[in-house]
């Protein structure tokens, strides 16, 4: 019983810092244009789960590859897309 609790707490503070940053990018983000550079799927065997990354340059020039947590299907690698970011959590983007 302990250990299901535990895990229900861990999953619980995920869940909250997960939320917390994609509120903070919603409100806070810096908005630029960057390009889908990869598209992967990190699915099991007989499921597809597609994950979207986009390089985008931040305010200060850096570079930046980071996973899309809002994409929508019809992206394409090469394709440009109108990002927010946060520079805090740079290497989690959400389309604009």
């Amino acid at each position: 019983m302990l250990l299901w609790a535990g895990f229900a707490l861990i999953c619980g503070l995920i869940y909250l810092f997960s939320y917390r940053m994609k509120n903070q990018i919603d409100k806070e983000g810096i908005e630029t244009d960057g390009v889908i550079s990869r598209i992967e799927d990190a699915g099991q065997q007989d499921e597809i789960d597609l994950q979207y990354y986009v390089k985008y340059r931040t305010e200060e020039g850096e570079e930046i590859e980071g996973i899309i947590s809002n994409p929508g299907s019809d992206l394409e690698i090469g394709q440009t897309a109108h990002i927010k970011y946060h520079p805090k959590y740079r290497n989690n983007v959400r389309l604009f």
